[in-house]
């Protein structure tokens, strides 16, 4: 199973690539996050582009049965966070390409 992806990771490879400071890479990552949240808690999608896209969906309230004793519960309204990608990562993900994400533009030229 593969390794999960921390932030540290990704602040690393924001400093690797960008040529920023550890601290500032850190700082970059915190602030990109922070907008994306901040985004989603007003209720307002968030598209990456050649990425996906988040949103948050209410949920009504419904019926849920209890597997082990069939009795029926409700299950309260809730919000969901919801997450769409993009076709071009469902294409990356279908061709395997784990390098195909930096070195392709939107539009599949190198």
């Amino acid at each position: 199973m593969a390794e999960t992806i921390t932030r540290a990771q990704l602040s690393e490879a924001i400093y690797q690539e960008v040529g920023l400071s550890r601290n500032e890479s850190a700082d970059l990552l915190e602030m990109v996050l922070g907008e994306i949240t901040g985004a989603l808690l007003k209720g307002e999608p968030v598209k990456i582009s050649s990425f996906g896209s988040f949103s948050v969906r209410q949920k009504g309230q419904r019926i849920g049965r209890n597997p082990k004793t069939g009795d029926e519960v409700p299950i309260l309204p809730r919000k969901v966070l919801v997450f769409r990608p993009s076709q071009l990562l469902k294409a990356r993900i279908r061709q395997g390409h784990v390098g195909a994400a930096r070195s392709q533009t939107p539009d599949g030229n190198t």
